[in-house]
């Protein structure tokens, strides 16, 4: 009994409600299974156009096969450039001649000369302030000052035999301030001193200069009057010659002149001798 069909509902035939409940169960897991949803889940179509552009590949296999020909045409040019003297004679022996650069040169001259005069200009000018007379008038002053001053100067140094420990040695640092600005005083004068030594040996040497400068032109101006002499002397010797040379040739002119005409005045005398004989 317990292996029969128990159905749910009430029913007359068991076998047949079976059967029933059977069809209509399998007809609703045909209908589950193919159920389609409300909302599409699935991935979205792939268009094989969008991820392989066929024109793209053509247009760069044309590329590739238009670089690759040309490659070929130039290989093959190069191979018989190689091989033969190639059909263009590409040799060049033009020199590359400046136009302006005499002018060119000329101009840096002129800048270079008046560069070197305006140099000479600075070095020569002489100083405005003579340190030399500061110093003169700084003592002169100081000797004004020592007429009217009630006390010397420095009186409180020269009294060393009564002067405190401190007084000492104020007085022994003024002095070594004294020392110190005289020592810098004379390094100051002899680097003027060497200074100007050295703006005399300067000035020496642009003298020299000028000096050596000047009997190069002189030399210059002597060899190029000399040349012309020469030159003078070459064509008066020139003109000598060839008036000589006119004279001889006038010379035998005449002579054969005078040959010439020495016969025929002979044939003449002869004819007339003979027509006073007959």
């Amino acid at each position: 009994m317990h292996r029969s069909y128990q159905s749910i509902l009430p029913t007359h035939n068991k076998l047949l409600q079976k059967r029933w409940d059977t069809t209509y169960y399998d007809e609703h897991r045909r209908k589950v299974r193919d159920a389609v949803p409300m909302v599409d889940t699935k991935a979205p179509p792939t268009y094989m156009h969008l991820h392989l552009k066929l024109k793209k590949l053509q247009l760069e296999e044309e590329r590739l096969a238009t670089i690759e020909r040309d490659n070929r045409i130039l290989l093959e040019k190069m191979s018989y450039i190689m091989r033969t003297r190639g059909r263009v004679d590409n040799r060049n022996n033009y020199e590359y001649k400046s136009l302006n650069r005499e002018k060119r040169q000329r101009e840096l001259l002129r800048v270079t000369k008046e560069n070197q005069a305006i140099l000479y200009r600075i070095n020569m000018r002489r100083p405005e302030y003579s340190h030399k007379k500061w110093q003169e008038e700084w003592e002169e002053n100081q000797k004004f000052m020592d007429n009217i001053s009630h006390y010397p100067q420095e009186w409180w140094i020269r009294e060393s035999p009564k002067n405190s420990p401190r007084q000492t040695a104020g007085a022994d640092e003024s002095a070594r301030d004294d020392e110190e600005d005289l020592r810098r005083d004379q390094e100051a004068q002899k680097k003027r001193e060497k200074e100007e030594k050295l703006a005399e040996q300067q000035r020496e040497e642009d003298e020299k200069k000028k000096q050596e400068e000047a009997a190069r032109e002189k030399e210059k101006q002597r060899k190029k009057q000399e040349e012309e002499e020469k030159r003078k002397e070459e064509e008066r010797l020139k003109a000598e010659e060839e008036r000589k040379r006119k004279d001889e040739e006038e010379a035998l002119e005449k002579e054969r002149q005078a040959e010439t005409e020495a016969p025929v005045e002979e044939d003449n005398s002869g004819n007339k001798q003979n027509e006073s004989n007959a």
